[in-house]
């Protein structure tokens, strides 16, 4: 969806300042939100796409306002309001007012010492990939009202093939059906500089976007 958080390519917003020896974490809560995170991903409550859509679609005041785990906390308070799996009063409380539901599975701390690697994204198609290393390609330009992973400073510019990685789960319906994995070919795109910041552009940039192949058409 377009929304502040694609901010790739905008001006204005100021200098990106690396912070020194930068800890893992700012403070004990972080940490806790991610494990949250985590623990309600393995649950099977929603994937990775689902969180995303639902930092997506904080208000741009504070999405621009609030820290990055911050974000990740108010996705997931929107998260289990919208599934049931907690009301707003409890969320208010900061804890259970009611029997919580029951999910697939429980994440327990062996398991998490086991480690906890992501499975993988691949999936067999008998489909053919549309397009081929070293094709010129435009990136379309999209504006859905959900979820999607072509960010916007792409769109309706040229690029060329320069890897096909295979077919893999499609971001933009696993956001809103986990059911629904809809397996699309994925390609690296590279496009020049120029293509899409102009002629002042420095000509020696490039820039690589992995694409899904309902983002592309031929140029």
């Amino acid at each position: 969806m377009d929304s502040v958080h694609d901010m790739g390519g905008t001006d204005g917003f100021g200098q990106v300042a690396p912070e020194p020896n930068e800890p893992v974490f700012h403070a004990p809560w972080e940490g806790r939100v991610l494990a949250l995170q985590r623990a309600m991903g393995f649950a099977g409550a929603w994937n990775t796409d689902m969180s995303r859509f639902a930092q997506e679609r904080l208000p741009p005041a504070i999405y621009l306002a609030v820290s990055y785990y911050k974000r990740w906390a108010l996705a997931m308070e929107s998260n289990v309001m919208e599934r049931g799996l907690a009301d707003p009063d409890e969320i208010a409380a900061g804890h259970a007012l009611r029997p919580g539901r029951k999910l697939k599975r429980k994440l327990t701390a062996a398991l998490a010492a086991q480690g906890l690697g992501r499975g993988s994204f691949a999936r067999e198609t008998n489909r053919p990939a549309l397009f081929k290393i070293g094709d010129r390609v435009r990136a379309k330009n999209i504006h859905p009202k959900t979820h999607t992973r072509l960010p916007r400073y792409v769109r309706n510019h040229v690029g060329e093939v320069v890897v096909v990685h295979g077919c893999h789960v499609f971001p933009d319906a696993v956001a809103q059906s986990m059911e629904n994995e809809n397996p699309q070919w994925l390609y690296t795109v590279r496009f020049d500089g120029r293509e899409l910041w102009g002629a002042d552009a420095d000509p020696t940039v490039k820039v690589s976007v992995d694409a899904f192949e309902p983002y592309l058409e031929p140029a």
